[in-house]
């Protein structure tokens, strides 16, 4: 151990110790002040004793996982050496904390190289389809997406997790099995996680009617909850207490606008995605929905200005590439006319 180390760590423990005084403290900057080099190895060790403090548990379980206890139990015995020095004789406090410059820096070396190593993606993608548009796209890992109109989502593969954010729109997720690195889509604030399965998520922010996410499972089980990590323990913003949640097959949930997962209820398998057969159902919907729905995959050529015709209710099917056969089908089903004008076909009500 070079002079210089020795008296950062003569300083650093004797700086721990309950009778620390003011005069102490004063003799220690005194000592800092008087060469530049005392004070930039002062401070790089407690910059190290401090980042082994910051550690997350996550990064330490990886550490010890990876043969690096020993760093670590360095550490932890020269911090209770530190915390209770009236158990051991100074001379064994001093020689306890001159490993700690050593334990520190590697700890805090390996940890830093792997928590870097998980952060950087090893595959990126930026997906988005046009209007009417749909997309089958496959996934290095074997997974498989389907996007529906107008949407926009990214993929990211790190070494230890898959993720999807999914900023607009709505897809379908055959996910291939992978218990080391599960996969996860985020949509607002919230997250819907699974290892293996077959689910939708739809978010559409800012449309008319969405309080938030939607997610339908087809095949498996997926986890929803709030994409920030928050538990059961927590609030959501109502003050209701929120709970994660687990989907099974032909289940569907919405989420609350606070991030939070809704009640679960069932689906049909027909329900799940009828959009990727080009195919649109509502059963007892608003009107104004429906065109709303109806004009994110064609324009309808259809103008909707009377509150309560766009109240009237309609159920059906509905094939999202052909608008005229929707055009034509309205006036039977609902006690409506449709009227040209300047701006198209405007939906009125029969007199």
């Amino acid at each position: 151990m070079t002079a210089l180390r020795e008296q950062v760590l003569d300083w650093f423990v004797r700086r721990q110790r309950e009778d620390w005084s003011s005069e102490d403290e004063h003799a220690l900057n005194d000592w800092l002040d008087a060469d530049r080099a005392h004070r930039s190895a002062y401070d790089r060790f407690d910059r190290h004793w401090t980042a082994l403090d910051r550690l997350p548990a996550d990064a330490v379980a990886r550490l010890r996982a990876r043969n690096a206890s020993t760093a670590a139990t360095m550490a932890r015995t020269a911090r209770n050496a530190v915390s209770r020095p009236s158990s051991q004789s100074w001379f064994g406090v001093r020689w306890v904390a001159a490993g700690i410059a050593v334990a520190c820096v590697a700890a805090v070396s390996i940890v830093g190289a792997l928590v870097w190593r998980d952060q950087q993606p090893v595959f990126l993608q930026q997906l988005a389809t046009g209007r009417g548009e749909q997309i089958d796209v496959r996934l290095p890992d074997g997974s498989q997406l389907r996007l529906d109109s107008a949407t926009r989502l990214s993929v990211v593969f790190y070494r230890s997790r898959r993720e999807v954010i999914l900023a607009n729109g709505q897809a379908l997720f055959s996910v291939h099995a992978d218990t080391d690195r599960p996969f996860q889509v985020t949509a607002g604030p919230s997250r819907v996680t699974v290892v293996g399965t077959r689910f939708t998520v739809r978010y559409l922010p800012g449309f008319a009617g969405e309080s938030g996410p939607v997610v339908a499972v087809e095949e498996g089980k997926v986890r929803v909850g709030r994409s920030d990590g928050a538990t059961s323990s927590g609030r959501s913003a109502n003050g209701s207490r929120g709970a994660d949640a687990l989907l099974t097959a032909c289940q569907q949930l919405a989420f609350r606008s606070d991030g939070w997962p809704g009640t679960a209820s069932p689906i049909p398998p027909e329900g799940i995605a009828p959009w990727r057969d080009r195919q649109l159902s509502f059963i007892d919907m608003p009107l104004s929905r429906v065109l709303a729905e109806l004009e994110r995959y064609a324009d309808s050529g259809l103008v909707l200005r009377d509150p309560g015709v766009a109240a009237l209710r309609l159920s059906g099917t509905f094939d999202t590439t052909d608008p005229a056969s929707f055009r034509r089908l309205l006036p039977r089903a609902l006690p409506v006319r449709l009227q040209p004008t300047a701006d198209g076909l405007e939906i009125r009500p029969v007199k």
